[in-house]
């Protein structure tokens, strides 16, 4: 019978040495940390939290531009811009630009890039459509074009003189010269289409690329349950591509808060009764054509609020929901 082995339990002042060796400061850990965190917030600090505090402490002053000191007037440049009846108006636009504008370029996106993906034969391998990959550089092709070039572009289409928009209506019947910039009824949703034109195509291959790393048995195992296209897409697909449609929404939502290239283009004065005016290209107009560079930075700090407040909302919805499945 073979005698027991006593166990010998280790020092007592093990475990405490060893913790200690972790967290010991080192020369390479100071290093380490000085490069690759210290570095960022630096940068960080002097060029995107350092303007900020200096345009909040303009917005507070009545500068305008020239060289003597500023005088503090408190809020009253915030009083004034939400008295200030275009400045209302240019904030309307965009908050409705950030509801349409998302919504119909990720929605478009999203359905292109089913199609490009699964959207082929429901029998066999996983494909997309005949001649995809011709339809993905296709539609990829107008976000490499510079918004300056989209903008006059489309003023050309939009014209009332000799437009192809116009032009078209009349092959299909319609005898209409619509001034399409130059009518209040449609100038925004005119700039707005020329806007989802000109992204879509960027959006649907972001939405290609993370379709494509869903693992391949999930989509032949829904397939297999008799799942459609439609309900494969919302249902199997969608939910797994969450993060990337909520990126999408906020990039596209700060696109929808600023504008400025697209409306200083196609409708340079705001449009006619302001119709198109937005906050960006108001701010620009106050500061630069209006010398109150105190009004226009309360402007400014108005529009970051509101991108930061955008973006804590649906990246905390998507959160959210992602929690609760």
């Amino acid at each position: 019978m073979m005698a027991a082995v006593p166990t010998v339990a280790p020092p007592a002042s093990a475990a405490p040495r060893s913790r200690g060796m972790r967290t010991r400061i080192t020369p390479s850990r100071v290093l380490f940390f000085a490069l690759f965190l210290g570095v960022p917030m630096l940068v960080y600090v002097v060029f995107v939290v350092s303007p900020f505090l200096q345009a909040f402490y303009y917005s507070l002053t009545d500068w305008r531009g020239l060289a003597r000191a500023p005088q503090f007037i408190g809020l009253d440049n915030y009083v004034t811009l939400f008295q200030d009846a275009i400045f209302r108006k240019a904030l309307r636009n965009n908050i409705i630009l950030l509801i349409v504008l998302p919504t119909v370029t990720i929605t478009l996106a999203f359905a292109l890039a089913i199609l490009v993906t699964v959207g082929g034969n429901s029998r066999g391998a996983i494909r997309g459509i005949r001649g995809a990959s011709i339809f993905r550089v296709v539609s990829f092709f107008p976000y490499v074009i510079p918004a300056v070039v989209i903008g006059i572009l489309f003023a050309f289409i939009y014209s009332p003189n000799g437009g192809l928009l116009n032009g078209l209506l009349h092959l299909v019947g319609f005898d209409l010269d619509i001034a399409w910039l130059g009518d209040r009824r449609f100038a925004l949703a005119a700039i707005m289409a020329a806007v989802v034109w000109s992204l879509v195509g960027f959006y649907m291959v972001l939405f290609v690329a993370a379709i494509k790393s869903i693992p391949s048995e999930v989509v032949e195992a829904a397939r297999i349950d008799g799942a459609g296209r439609f309900r494969l897409s919302t249902s199997v697909i969608l939910p797994m591509v969450r993060e990337n449609v909520s990126t999408a929404a906020v990039y596209m939502g700060i696109m929808a808060l600023d504008m400025f290239v697209y409306i200083n283009v196609m409708t340079p004065t705001g449009g006619i009764g302001k119709s198109t005016e937005v906050v960006s290209r108001y701010l620009y107009q106050t500061a630069f054509s209006d010398s109150q560079f105190g009004l226009a930075s309360a402007m400014g700090v108005v529009m970051a609020l509101i991108t930061m407040l955008m973006a804590v909302l649906v990246l905390f919805g998507t959160r959210q929901k992602k929690e609760v499945r």
